[in-house]
């Protein structure tokens, strides 16, 4: 079944949970298309996982574009949100609506995402205005990194806990059809996802979401020195990749690789008449 916007919120009115991880090539989306994850997330993480950014400030409205673009040739059902990257929607409400609309033309995208509560109501309005679907995030919002001086739970006091929760409320009326709650204590969300007719998908934010999103390098234990206290690991990929890579270049160099089943063959007569016209 193709995941749309509207079969999206018809799984958080009928109690099924929705499943999204976050992809940045067009041969993993592969893999999660067939897997049939119901949508698929280009984050601006993949300033971190792909391009060796210490945080996610750097990334630029054109690696967003060619990495969504290369995703979305992957995908068929999927549903394809992509990330609004910094100072792409902060600056104006005209920035944010002509970037949400090269996502979208160029990148292919079906969906924005973009960081923020009540400060940006005015672009998620502007931009669902422009028949684009917006999914706001909330709670833990990266771009602010520096604001918040680290990656750090949000909404462990009173005062803070409230604010989370007007601005879940405030994007719903912005016109938001899906809100992220990224490191938000788990009861806070669960409070969050019942107030609101939209689905909420949570990353450190508890099973009370209706849905949940991870960095797929993160499931997939791709790395060993980075695990948050929200991520399982549901394989060890990263170990497996570097047993083959270390197997690879002990065959290389012990000349075991490439064998005889791996290569072509030429007809010794050719060869032969080869050799005699270098001598």
């Amino acid at each position: 079944m193709k995941n749309t916007v509207t079969t999206l919120q018809k799984m958080k009115q009928e109690g099924q949970k929705i499943s999204m991880l976050t992809c940045y090539d067009y041969t993993t989306a592969c893999l999660i298309e067939e897997a049939q994850i119901n949508a698929v997330l280009v984050g601006d993480s993949l300033g971190m996982t792909m391009m060796g950014y210490p945080d996610t400030l750097s990334v630029t409205m054109e690696d967003m574009i060619h990495h969504t673009a290369c995703v979305s040739r992957g995908l068929h059902d999927t549903f394809l949100v992509a990330d609004m990257p910094f100072l792409s929607y902060q600056t104006s409400v005209y920035d944010a609506v002509k970037n949400a609309g090269r996502l979208i033309k160029e990148g292919h995208a079906q969906a924005v995402k973009l960081e923020g509560g009540a400060t940006v109501c005015e672009q998620i309005e502007a931009i669902v205005k422009a028949d684009i679907p917006v999914v706001a995030h909330i709670g833990l919002t990266p771009q602010s990194i520096h604001a918040f001086g680290g990656f750090k739970v949000q909404g462990k006091n009173e005062q803070r806990a409230l604010q989370i929760l007007e601005d879940a409320k405030a994007v719903e009326r912005a016109g938001a059809f899906m809100v992220t709650l990224e490191c938000v204590p788990d009861e806070l969300a669960t409070l969050i996802s019942q107030e609101l007719s939209i689905p909420t998908i949570g990353i450190g934010a508890g099973n009370g979401c209706d849905g949940q999103v991870l960095v797929y390098q993160d499931m997939l234990n791709m790395f060993s020195s980075i695990k948050p206290k929200f991520v399982k690991h549901f394989a060890n990929v990263g170990e497996e990749m570097k047993r083959a890579f270390r197997a690879y270049d002990e065959e290389v160099k012990a000349k075991t690789f490439p064998a005889a089943e791996h290569n072509f063959a030429i007809d010794p007569e050719i060869i032969q008449a080869v050799k005699e016209k270098l001598s």
